[in-house]
């Protein structure tokens, strides 16, 4: 690494400290002062790989991936993602939000989890939630199950408990804890608890 590269990467690491607010104008910064070849290792500072570790409790597939890569989300990733988040009971498959897996990957790294996240609920079609509201106290009319919006988790030596506390302090959502089910709700819904 030559001198110039050290001093750039050093700016890198201060202003990555403050990033919401600055990653911008680094990003235009550096376009303009830093060759192309060398641009593309500035952009996977500020826009690093996401990756999740996921099952599905009920079907046991199960998935280890990088599913967005210098700020683009790998739509072959996600057809996977969105095939193990799919309504087991009905095998229909719909698109999970983005903002949905960039919480969960948000939660892991704010907990260090290096285990799976266990999914117990993920995508849930209306005719399932329909049935499951007949049967269960807690199941909204218009789940934001139903547009891939929610999921219901656990993480293999992570109490439900610390997942939850995790979670509300990311204020990205809505987070249902179950104690007794044995699994904490998130969604990318209005910020709500319960």
């Amino acid at each position: 690494m030559n001198l110039f590269e050290k001093k750039i990467r050093a700016a890198l690491d201060l202003m990555v400290s403050r990033r919401g607010l600055l990653a911008g104008g680094l990003f235009t910064m550096a376009s303009s002062i830093i060759p192309r070849k060398a641009f593309s290792s500035v952009k996977d500072l500020i826009l690093p790989e996401k990756s999740l570790s996921i099952i599905n409790v009920y079907t046991g597939e199960h998935l280890n991936a990088n599913y967005c890569c210098g700020g683009q989300y790998m739509s072959d990733v996600l057809n996977e993602i969105n095939h193990i988040f799919r309504d087991h009971f009905t095998e229909t498959v719909e698109a999970v939000d983005t903002k949905l897996l960039d919480l969960l990957f948000s939660l892991k790294e704010k907990l260090r989890i290096t285990e799976p996240f266990h999914i117990v609920s993920g995508y849930r079609s209306p005719e399932t939630n329909a049935f499951l509201r007949k049967r269960k106290r807690g199941v909204a009319k218009n789940s934001l199950h139903m547009y891939g919006k929610a999921a219901d988790i656990r993480v293999p030596g992570y109490s439900t408990k610390a997942l939850r506390h995790a979670a509300i302090d990311l204020k990205s959502g809505g987070v249902g804890y179950y104690p007794r089910s044995g699994f904490v709700h998130l969604d990318v819904g209005e910020v709500r608890y319960w």
